[in-house]
């Protein structure tokens, strides 16, 4: 009877997206014609991410160790249990932001014109699906423009999931960049929906997120990436 129950709402979580979602979609395809509209499409996801999951009776709640100065540019990195992560960082973000995501969001209907316009896919596999997706990110950063990776680079396939290890990319990018940290620990969302729902279905509840202070880089050099890595690795690790 739970399952039935979790998989009844998640087909009900997946009709309140497509509510919400499909009215803004002529607005979203306009604004995506031009990436300079990065600020409205950003407005637009947030608006359809906020509704439709407060519709299926989901909540999020934001705990901050220190308040986050928004005028700056962050890289933005959490744990990756849900697809409700999306959506967690997509309304705790204040500033401009785009992700960095797996190339298969270009196959999603709610993601496609995201990464198809502001948003970075990249292909793990390819070693220049990869390049051009760095050096996208850094030419975002350098105008002032956040970005968000979940550093694990997957949803792990164990159930319940456990962290794994980080990918480099993020930490030399930041280090690179002088940019800061912005480490975030994503508590429960798996709890609620564990990857995209299908398998294990989805229910109401309130998803605990935890915003740690930033971690600066601006004192370190290519040879610290490994050991920032392991920093925020322990920082998310430790409040989950």
């Amino acid at each position: 009877m739970k399952r039935l129950l979790r998989l009844l709402h998640f087909y009900f979580y997946t009709f309140s997206v497509a509510l919400f979602f499909l009215p803004l979609y002529p607005l979203i395809n306009h604004f995506a014609k031009k990436p300079a509209n990065l600020k409205w499409l950003n407005r637009l996801r947030k608006i359809f991410s906020f509704f439709s999951s407060a519709f299926a009776g989901i909540y999020f709640n934001f705990k901050f160790e220190e308040p986050i100065d928004w005028s700056k540019t962050y890289i933005i990195c959490g744990n990756h249990t849900s697809n409700l992560d999306i959506t967690a960082i997509i309304l705790l973000t204040q500033n401009d932001y785009v992700f960095m995501g797996k190339d298969e969001l270009l196959n999603n209907l709610v993601t496609k014109k995201y990464f198809e316009s502001i948003d970075i896919p990249l292909n793990r596999d390819s070693k220049m699906s990869a390049f051009r997706a760095f050096k996208k990110a850094d030419e975002y950063l350098k105008s002032g423009i956040s970005i968000v990776i979940f550093p694990e680079g997957q949803i792990p396939d164990q159930y319940p999931p456990v962290m794994q290890p980080f990918k480099n990319g993020p930490f030399k990018l930041a280090i690179e960049n002088g940019i800061d940290i912005l480490p975030v620990s994503i508590k429960n969302n798996w709890r609620i929906m564990w990857d995209d729902g299908s398998k294990h279905g989805s229910r109401p509840g309130i998803c605990d997120i935890c915003v740690h202070k930033p971690i600066s880089t601006k004192l370190l050099t290519s040879e610290d990436a490994e050991s920032l890595k392991q920093q925020v690795f322990a920082i998310i690790n430790k409040e989950l």
